[in-house]
């Protein structure tokens, strides 16, 4: 890979998400097989419409840009969609598993809002106006389902719901919070 100009950046890019997409596809009906809140596996099914949309997105924007659509094997999606897997495997009660399935997908939704907030910037230095809408659009859209994602988590069975060993955890945490607390004030105590 040669790499010299932002639209040489921007063409490069474009491929790995391309493919981070594709491989979207393939794993957002395995998740919402795996999902047992009804409200979740509604929402990645609704996803892989929007992730389909934002390969056709993807084609405009490689033809707006006078380029062929290419894949180019996006390594950290293959990381995390490994990571989801992982998740799917694992033998937990349907709310914890659910959840951890929201965190997997939250950490996919933030690695692509990471990835088309740079790839719009791009087109927008170089003027590329429909790409920089194109890419925009996508972006809003993983915004979007990210939100959804934590408003479904927040709203899942026993979300308030605190066992002892939870009860120990939260208790660890404020000690810890608290001695932070105090260090941070003696640093600023002139001695």
């Amino acid at each position: 890979m040669t790499v010299k100009t932002v639209k040489d950046l921007l063409v490069e890019e474009l491929k790995d998400i391309y493919d981070a997409e594709h491989q979207l596809t393939h794993a957002l009906p395995k998740l919402a097989s795996c999902a047992d809140e009804k409200s979740l596996a509604e929402a990645f099914t609704g996803h892989l419409k929007q992730t389909e949309g934002h390969i056709r997105r993807l084609d405009a924007v490689f033809d707006v840009l006078g380029e062929t659509a290419k894949r180019k094997t996006c390594k950290a999606m293959v990381g995390l969609l490994e990571e989801g897997q992982a998740i799917m495997d694992e033998q937990a009660p349907p709310a914890i598993k659910d959840r951890a399935l929201i965190a997997a997908a939250q950490k996919v939704e933030h690695y692509e809002i990471a990835a088309y907030g740079c790839l719009r910037t791009w087109a927008e230095m170089l003027g590329e106006d429909e790409a920089f809408q194109l890419l925009q659009e996508t972006l809003d859209e993983e915004g979007a389902a990210d939100k959804k994602l934590t408003a479904i988590a927040m709203a899942l069975p026993d979300a308030g719901r605190r066992d002892e060993d939870d009860d120990e955890a939260v208790a660890l945490v404020a000690a810890r919070t608290k001695g932070s607390a105090v260090r941070s004030s003696h640093r600023g105590t002139k001695r």
